[in-house]
């Protein structure tokens, strides 16, 4: 039986974000990179890779069950520069609930709330935060975000081995 095949062994992997926001689509460029290494790599073998705009119920229905969910967003933050990661186990992701660390309007801290209200959280949740410089219309993460997706995209890896 593989990891898909019992909900309570998947593994998921969701970048949130929006391609068409620069930084924005840090989330969705690991993802495609992960999908571009997945039928290779040993460590990405039955993990699903799902996009997600951050909406929370549909974020909930894609970890829901899970073993293990890694999310990994992009974030505004005026304390440190562009590219800057964050690494967030769910108890930490509870105390930036405000949205304040969030490009949506809906945090990702209040979404894990709403989960853990409803008995919906995976049973292993981890975040990768990269703070994003531009969230304006275009298709091009700025370099500094662009510099940072390999390395989350190796985080990933390892976290899910």
């Amino acid at each position: 039986m593989t990891r898909q095949d019992n909900p309570g062994q998947r593994t998921v992997v969701v970048g949130v974000g929006n391609e068409f926001r620069r930084d924005d689509g840090a989330g969705p460029e690991v993802i495609a990179r992960l999908r571009a290494l997945q039928p290779g790599d040993a460590s990405l073998s039955g993990v699903t890779l799902a996009l997600s705009d951050g909406e929370p119920g549909r974020m909930i229905d894609l970890w829901e069950g899970a073993r293990l969910a890694v999310v990994i967003d992009a974030v505004q933050d005026t304390t440190m520069p562009p590219g800057h990661r964050y690494q967030l186990a769910v108890d930490a992701v509870s105390g930036v609930a405000d949205g304040a660390a969030s490009s949506h309007s809906v945090g990702l801290g209040d979404t894990v709330e709403l989960a853990r209200v409803l008995g919906r959280l995976p049973a292993r949740l981890t975040v990768l935060a990269v703070v994003g410089r531009d969230f304006g219309f275009g298709t091009d993460l700025t370099p500094e975000v662009a510099a940072a997706v390999g390395e989350l995209v190796g985080q990933v890896r390892e976290i899910v081995r």
